[in-house]
């Protein structure tokens, strides 16, 4: 696995980093979002959704429903993502209701609290970690990624988003 660390001061700048990372995304692709509560997940998966939206609709947290399914524009061509918070739920048969494996198959696949799904998620998931910091909205996030995920950060890289 690969590693990197980035700090966002402010919730504009990481607005700005997801709609970067959403360009790279494509059909498959799966990111588990851990963090505390408040740490930043449910905003991250919100921009990424509008981002690749052609124009951004209201995005609301599945914490009730545990699932919400949005059409959005990759860049080749017209997906689904399925942004998925699984604080909630109670054991893993509840997975299979929720659609998760034709979700990792078919769509652009973002999950909250992940923990519970975590023997079903590819071996090429992108975990994202993110812990807060003293500042009121500062956020230090921790990518693990496989190889397949290399290129998206050497995009990254050459748009400044990160430094080595």
């Amino acid at each position: 696995m690969n590693a990197i660390s980035i700090l966002f001061i402010n919730e504009e700048q990481l607005h700005r980093f997801a709609a970067a990372f959403a360009q790279c995304l494509t059909k498959g692709d799966c990111v588990a979002l851990e963090g505390d509560l408040g740490a930043g997940k449910t905003s991250f998966a919100r921009a990424l959704v509008q981002s690749l939206q052609p124009t951004p609709d209201d995005v609301p947290s599945p914490t009730f429903t545990l699932l919400q399914t949005y059409p959005v524009q990759l860049k080749h061509g017209i997906a689904e993502l399925w942004h998925y918070d699984l604080y909630r739920l109670k054991n893993e048969e509840e997975l299979e209701e929720l659609g998760l494996n034709d979700a990792l198959e078919h769509a652009v696949t973002v999950i909250e609290w992940p923990a519970i799904a975590a023997r079903y998620l590819p071996s090429d998931t992108l975990y994202i970690r993110i812990d807060k910091q003293q500042d009121e909205f500062a956020r230090l996030w921790h990518f693990s990624y496989p190889s397949r995920w290399q290129h998206y950060f050497d995009i990254l890289h050459t748009q400044g988003w990160i430094s080595q």
